[in-house]
C-alpha cells in the first residue's frame, strides 16, 4: 500500500498512545525549557509546541482552554500562557529550535535537542530600570523618628 497523503509519524504506537507521547514531550519541554529525545520526535513536537505557544500568546479564555486540552496538566498549560507566553511576544514563529546531539549508545538512534530560541532565564532575571534606581540610592542623613508618649490627658471633671 502507498503512503501517499498520509502526514505524521507513527511511531509504532496506537493513536491514542502517539497522542499520550507528544503531549508529555510537550509538558516537558514546557517544564524544564529543553529537553532530549530522538530527532524524528522532536521534528513532530516542534510544530505542535509552536501552534499551542500561538494560543498561549493571545491568552484569551478560549485560546487557554484550548492550550489545557493540548497538555497533560494545566499547571503546565497555566506555566506556558503566563510564564513562557508574554516572554515571547518579540516574534511570530519560529519560537523552538531542534540542534542535532550524539547518538544514543544502545540501538544508534540520532537524538536532538529541543530547546526555546529565546533565553527564558535571562529575560525573567532582568531588573527594571526603576526598580534598580530605587535600590541603589543609599538612604543618607535620615534622623530616626520620634516616639511619642502616650500620656491619657487628664480630664476634669464638671460639676
Amino acid at each position: 500500500m502507498h503512503r501517499h497523503g498520509y502526514s505524521g509519524r507513527k511511531f509504532g504506537r496506537e493513536t491514542d498512545q502517539r497522542r499520550a507521547l507528544i503531549k508529555s514531550l510537550a509538558e516537558a519541554l514546557i517544564i524544564n525549557e529543553s529537553i532530549e529525545t530522538t530527532l524524528p520526535k522532536a521534528k513532530e513536537l516542534v510544530p505542535y509546541m509552536e501552534k499551542l505557544i500561538t494560543k498561549a500568546k493571545k491568552g484569551q479564555l478560549a485560546q487557554r482552554r484550548q492550550v489545557v486540552v493540548g497538555l497533560q496538566t494545566v499547571s503546565s498549560a497555566h506555566k506556558l500562557v503566563d510564564e513562557i507566553a508574554p516572554k515571547l511576544k518579540g516574534r511570530t514563529s519560529g519560537h523552538l529550535t531542534i540542534e542535532k546531539t550524539t547518538l544514543r549508545r544502545g540501538d544508534l538512534a540520532q537524538l536532538a535537542r529541543v530547546s526555546f530560541v529565546d533565553d527564558l532565564k535571562a529575560q525573567s532575571a532582568k531588573v527594571s530600570p526603576e526598580n534598580k534606581t530605587q535600590v541603589e540610592k543609599p538612604k543618607a542623613n535620615v534622623k530616626a523618628p520620634v516616639k511619642k508618649t502616650s500620656a491619657k490627658p487628664k480630664v476634669e471633671a464638671k460639676k
